[in-house]
């Protein structure tokens, strides 16, 4: 028996709320986006942390996929995936920080981030998904299971590379193509999302210099000593 298949089989049997927009899309969304961040290696040692990266692909895939009135919010399949198995065993699991504890569903976003270090798959799925085919062959059955109607377009967006956190990313670093488009930002996570770009594009744009006082300051060991704020002036 191929080892991808008991996960196929789970990804496209999951537990989802009943709600009365249908069952909830949550976490296939969630399951394409931690694959994608394998594929951007943006997920090294099977190690998922709740930053912009993560939460910004959550809600450009859902903005992709979803066409019903459920929330995109990013949250409960991060902690409700857990309840998943595949082979009798949970694949997904949370990490916290020493000291802490994770008993229930944090709905804030920005607590959850200082809460959990990282998310990790069992270990054997995630050596499987770090061959390519295993992930083309995975996110097609989640597709086809889930979102058969806007796989094709879906694909389509991501050989582009458009969507909202491509277009969030041009916003910050004030890239002209993004001037005539509206990019919405509402929700909680859509601010964690802009703040967490800001801090990481703003001072290398200023290549680690203080605007305010000309200093730059770098370090071998890749420290940020420059930190990104905005700065407003009141004028009397």
């Amino acid at each position: 028996m191929n080892e991808l298949e008991p996960y196929i089989s789970a990804f496209t049997h999951l537990k989802r709320g009943v709600t009365k927009y249908g069952l909830a899309p949550h976490k296939p969304i969630l399951l394409l986006t931690l694959i994608e961040l394998i594929d951007k290696e943006l997920a090294p040692d099977n190690r998922f942390e709740v930053n912009v990266d993560l939460v910004g692909l959550f809600q450009e895939n859902w903005r992709w996929l979803v066409n019903t009135a459920h929330q995109p919010d990013f949250t409960q399949p991060f902690y409700y995936l857990q309840s998943d198995k595949a082979k009798g065993q949970p694949f997904w699991k949370l990490h916290p920080y020493s000291g802490f504890q994770i008993n229930a569903h944090i709905k804030s976003v920005q607590t959850l981030s200082g809460t959990v270090a990282y998310a990790a798959f069992a270990p054997e799925l995630y050596q499987l998904l770090m061959i390519e085919n295993n992930r083309i062959l995975t996110k097609d059955a989640i597709l086809f299971m889930y979102f058969p109607e806007q796989r094709a377009a879906y694909y389509q967006h991501k050989q582009l590379a458009d969507g909202f956190y491509h277009d969030l990313q041009a916003l910050v670093l004030n890239d002209p193509e993004v001037r005539y488009k509206h990019v919405s930002i509402q929700t909680e996570e859509d601010i964690f999302i802009r703040s967490g770009l800001f801090k990481r594009y703003i001072p290398q744009l200023y290549q680690d210099t203080c605007a305010m006082t000309g200093m730059r300051m770098q370090s071998t060991f890749k420290y940020n000593f420059i930190d990104a704020c905005h700065i407003s002036f009141l004028l009397l």
